[in-house]
């Protein structure tokens, strides 16, 4: 999928991974349509993006329907450059053991975490499959109509204690990828998926400055926390390969999370 002249929708543009991926593609001369629930940081990102005619950033929830239809509707709305891709980026962590000192894990941080991460993942991919759907396929050969980028985690398979809601989450998003881009290929529409490891995000830049060297440390090779360029970069070459369909790509420099 060639990137220039097409239209890219990316969720959670931002900050962090999401903010690196608009600037990569705009790099590669697509028109970008921005969200993020902070629309004044999403207008930033834009701003610096030097993106095509036409881009826009909006402020927008993920879980709600209405907002994600009229971010597609801006995707679609430019003549001559259709929504091809989409990278969903936006989500949310959060730390909390099942039995904690004290009581249970609230209900509502658990559904808080849910929503976005696997309801928020969802509404973005049936509304951008959709779209993507009744479109043209692609020139100059027409194999693909579109495809769409999902961001999971190395929790999904490598959850440690305390995380046992954002592990779950994560492992919904990875195995959504799959049965989605089985059913989805009648369409010519692709889905890919990557699990990053621990990156350099405001996730993490909250924690103590020892604890993210201590995480840093842990990565095998190269022995740091990820970039957001690197996510950007996979990204990007995800969207331009026609032949990577229904995968995951772990993302992580061959980190295992240790149980805690």
């Amino acid at each position: 999928m060639r990137l220039e002249g097409t239209t890219v929708l990316v969720t959670g543009a931002g900050s962090g991974l999401g903010a690196a991926t608009a600037v990569e593609m705009a790099g590669a001369g697509a028109r970008l349509v921005l969200l993020d629930r902070d629309g004044d940081a999403a207008a930033a990102v834009l701003g610096r993006c030097g993106s095509a005619a036409g881009s826009t950033s909006l402020a927008a929830d993920v879980t709600s329907e209405g907002d994600v239809a009229a971010a597609v509707d801006a995707a679609t709305a430019a003549g001559g450059a259709p929504l091809r891709a989409v990278v969903h980026c936006a989500g949310v962590a959060t730390a909390g053991r099942l039995l904690g000192r004290r009581g249970p894990l609230p209900l509502d941080e658990a559904r808080r975490v849910l929503d976005v991460n696997v309801v928020g993942t969802l509404n973005v991919l049936r509304l951008a499959a959709e779209a993507m759907a009744g479109s043209e396929p692609a020139a100059p050969d027409g194999e693909e109509r579109g495809v769409v980028v999902l961001t999971a985690s190395v929790a999904a398979y490598d959850g440690q204690v305390g995380q046992p809601v954002y592990a779950a989450s994560k492992a919904a998003v990875a195995g959504l990828v799959l049965p989605a881009a089985r059913e989805l290929a009648a369409h010519r529409v692709r889905v890919v998926g990557i699990a990053p490891g621990v990156f350099a995000t405001p996730m993490v830049a909250a924690l103590p400055e020892e604890a993210t060297r201590a995480l840093g440390a842990g990565v095998p090779h190269p022995a740091r926390l990820g970039r957001p360029e690197e996510y950007a970069a996979l990204a990007r070459h995800l969207v331009e390969n026609p032949y990577l369909n229904g995968e995951v790509v772990r993302l992580d420099g061959s980190l295992r999370m240790p149980p805690a």
